[in-house]
């Protein structure tokens, strides 16, 4: 017995296993692809789920205190009344002494830990100021290939939370009614990031509405192009369930948009390429990334594979 589990360990699991085998089986891949992420198996499992994705992949972020996970957890249960199975990644500051993540827990708590259809994984961001973990992006390539959707909630840094629009094919932007964030939306450029803007804590009333209005003023200083997406700007409430079936048909929305004329692959694939010249950077630095020039990836080739032969190449 003893034999086959060491067997079955250092050939991996295949994308069937995943989608069949569990929760367990799950985080123990994702382990495996923190401890080993160029080794064969993972190189392999991540090839698989990178060439037969499934899920709608979110991003949810905003400012420290906005509420994030608090409407996080309403959305989850709605996802799962609707029968879908959902994925979350949780990215926390990290613990100095331990490098671990802070708050990985509190999203744990708003979830049924006996749902086999929701996932919750914790990520710590480490010295990231982008608001994601290093790992990040081959854990959304794994997950999307098991769920229907996969959210990414991020650290909440404030202006350095644009990576998630890197991972994300939708990306949502908390704003607290009240604080200022509006303001701080405009002169950070995050702007430019969201697909739907959200107001959180709309039972608040007025100030929530005030929010919403300057959230509208905000986002006028980005036209979409033609054919392009216009952001949506909603207010909803956690609490008492305000807006969230208006959040659901954004989202929804947002969802056909890019399945129309190729939009999701051309943007997975545009992120893939990113995700690419950064690894190559971060193993071989600027010169290296100069050597390996044109890295833009060929329709459904595997930056995986492809960052091998680079290595490979690189290393001589």
């Amino acid at each position: 017995m003893m034999e086959t589990a060491d067997r079955d360990a250092a050939s991996g699991p295949s994308l069937t296993d995943l989608r069949n085998g569990g929760k367990g089986r799950l985080a123990r891949a994702l382990a495996r692809l923190e401890q080993a992420p160029e080794s064969p198996d993972a190189s392999a499992l991540l090839d698989a789920a990178y060439a037969d994705p499934r899920a709608h992949v979110l991003g949810l972020t905003g400012p420290p205190g906005v509420g994030k996970s608090s409407l996080l957890g309403a959305m989850l249960r709605r996802f799962r009344k609707q029968g879908r199975t959902v994925g979350v990644i949780a990215v926390d500051p990290s613990s100095r002494r331990s490098g671990g993540a802070l708050l990985g827990d509190r999203l744990r708590l708003l979830s049924d830990p006996a749902d086999p259809g929701l996932f919750v994984r914790s990520m710590a961001a480490r010295d990231r100021l982008g608001g994601l973990a290093e790992l990040t992006m081959s854990a959304t390539i794994l997950m999307r290939a098991v769920f229907d959707i996969v959210v990414i909630e991020t650290v909440g840094v404030g202006q350095s939370e644009t990576d998630v629009a890197g991972a994300a094919d939708t990306v949502l932007f908390c704003v607290q009614p009240g604080s200022g964030d509006s303001l701080q939306f405009m002169k950070a450029g995050i702007v430019e990031i969201p697909d739907i803007a959200v107001v959180t804590k709309a039972d608040m009333g007025a100030p929530a509405n005030r929010a919403l209005s300057d959230l509208n003023g905000a986002l006028t200083l980005n036209d979409p192009a033609a054919g392009g997406w216009r952001v949506r700007t909603l207010a909803v409430s956690a609490e008492t369930g305000a807006g969230m079936a208006e959040l659901d048909s954004a989202l929804a929305e947002h969802d056909g948009w890019l399945a129309a004329n190729d939009r999701r692959a051309a943007l997975r694939r545009e992120q893939a390429e990113h995700w690419l010249r950064e690894a190559v950077r971060d193993r071989f630095g600027r010169e290296g990334l100069r050597r390996a020039g044109d890295l833009r990836l060929a329709p459904g080739e595997s930056p995986f594979v492809r960052l091998s032969t680079v290595t490979a190449e690189l290393a001589r």
